[in-house]
């Protein structure tokens, strides 16, 4: 019983309270539109300038708009959770420091653990996508890298490599590789770059970004105002196309589309979160945070939707599946110059992606160790420039290893199930605070919890599971995550067990605090 009632302490919500208002840890340097440049940094990236085309080309059409809609419908529960949570808990921590104080220390820890690796993935597989569109525009201007330093390694490289490192061979022994020692420069150092813009003071940081969020936005209406002018409407009948099987029985368009693509562009409409762990270096967090969290969703949203419609009526939805579907469809209409302007500011505005998950990364890790569960040395700030700048810098050596050299497709989806995983916590959390507490004063209180909270649940769910759906042949799942994903997330919440229970119970403020 002793050993329970230790897993599931928590800080009260009147604790927290009083704790940011005396701690000085960090500068308080954000206003409202710094806050909100990082959360619309952090959701707009390859779902626009990727994801928009190829869900259109392959599973919903034209009808793509309404898959960002739906997604958009989810994503909107956890937002207005994480929004009445930040105005009621402006703590550095974000869905870490909500679940200690509502489902107790060992929920919290499991879900910081979770995010702490989903960040830091995020802007590894990030930091590669932006190294492709770099290539990209060097090739345009005639440089060329060596061939060795444009990409990662391939997967079976990175697998002889393991076996000859730790002599396992599973069986199966996998020849020597003929392509040689890769290492995407790039990528790495783009990841170094934004570690070492975040260690410096992070009014810096916050205005470069901002800088970099406003190309992209401006990006995205050149997109949209300019792309009105040749939509043909032809191309958007029928809106919805009729359901069709490929070869291998897989069906594609139909209701059954647009719910896959939903299932699909969902991890293109979160982010917003990565602003709620800057709490501490908001100027008037219990005000702006809210505000941030709503308005960084509500302008993503739209310019999706708008984007979405402007693709598929330029040009025929079959025409974009690429990589870079924006510019390729601006291509296919003669407007060279438009395509260009694209793909600069999708490297640009990439850039703001990875500053975002890099700073939501090392906050949750610096809360993680202020709060006993890692080691303290993790949680001293530079009093130089007023950041945590030790896990912010070995964050940036991490991640560029990853980028450099690791098979990341191998990973990625990865990212996905952490995410579900902390907003599946958030939902549940904020209505369990709501009935155990009514009476906490709440700068924002999120309308109609009892439907959508747990309808933010149940979203969160049916992305991680899937969703049964009739078909010509037979059922088929729609979404739901491949099963290796769930290996890998069990293999990482293991190992965070371990080191709970190892350290963490025991060196835990809350332990000490007690004696």
């Amino acid at each position: 019983m002793r050993f329970l009632s230790r897993m599931l302490r928590h800080k009260s919500v009147e604790q927290l309270q009083s704790e940011a208002g005396q701690r000085g840890d960090f500068r308080r340097v954000l206003g409202l539109w710094q806050l909100t440049a990082i959360g619309i940094g952090g959701i707009i990236g390859v779902g626009i300038f990727v994801l928009a085309g190829q869900q259109a080309a392959m599973n919903a059409g034209p009808a793509v708009a309404l898959s960002f809609l739906i997604a958009g419908a989810g994503s909107a529960c956890a937002a207005l959770c994480y929004a009445e949570f930040a105005g009621l808990i402006p703590v550095t921590g974000s869905a870490y420091t909500y679940g200690y104080a509502v489902l107790g220390e060992f929920v919290a820890w499991i879900i910081g653990w979770d995010l702490l690796l989903e960040y830091a993935l995020v802007v590894a597989v990030v930091a590669i996508g932006w190294s492709g569109y770099v290539q990209v525009l060097l090739a345009s201007a005639g440089v060329h890298l060596p061939e060795w330093a444009q990409q990662s390694m391939s997967a079976q490289t990175m697998h002889y490599y393991l076996q000859q490192l730790f002599g396992v061979h599973g069986g199966v022994a996998i020849a020597a590789p003929s392509d040689g020692h890769r290492f995407n420069v790039i990528a790495a150092g783009v990841s170094l770059a934004v570690a070492l813009l975040l260690t410096v003071r992070m009014e810096w940081g916050a205005r470069f970004n901002t800088a970099i969020v406003a190309i992209k936005v401006l990006g995205v209406l050149l997109v949209i105002g300019v792309g009105a002018f040749y939509i043909d409407t032809a191309n958007w009948h029928p809106f919805i196309p009729a359901r069709v099987f490929d070869a291998q029985g897989t069906g594609h368009f139909g209701w059954a589309g647009v719910l896959t693509g939903a299932s699909v562009v969902f991890f293109a409409v979160f982010g917003y979160d990565t602003l709620t762990t800057a709490a501490e270096e908001a100027k008037h967090p219990q005000r702006d945070l809210p505000r941030a969290v709503l308005l960084s969703l509500a302008v993503a949203m739209v310019l999706y939707i708008a984007v979405s419609l402007v693709l598929t009526g330029i040009t025929h939805y079959s025409n974009l599946n690429g990589d870079a579907s924006v510019s390729q469809a601006f291509e296919a209409i003669g407007l060279h110059w438009v395509s260009i302007a694209i793909a600069v500011a999708a490297v640009v505005g990439v850039t703001s992606v990875l500053f975002a998950f890099m700073l939501g990364a090392a906050r949750i890790w610096f809360a993680l160790a202020r709060d006993g569960l890692l080691p303290a040395w993790f949680a001293k700030v530079s009093p130089r420039f007023g950041t945590p700048a030790r896990p912010t810098l070995i964050l940036g050596v991490f991640t560029a290893i990853v980028a450099g050299l690791l098979p990341i497709g191998e990973v990625a989806e990865l990212v996905n199930i952490g995410t579900l995983s902390a907003f599946i916590i958030i939902c549940t959390a904020v209505l369990v605070l709501r009935i155990r507490k009514p009476q906490l004063p709440r700068s924002f209180r999120m309308p109609w919890i009892a439907v959508l909270a747990p309808l933010g649940v149940a979203f969160s769910l049916l992305l991680i599971f899937g969703l049964p759906w009739p078909d010509a042949h037979g059922w088929q799942r729609i979404g739901g995550l491949p099963a290796i994903t769930f290996e890998r997330f069990v293999v990482w919440m293991a190992l965070g067990c371990l080191i709970y229970f190892g350290y963490g119970m025991r060196h835990s403020r809350l332990e000490r605090d007690r004696k």
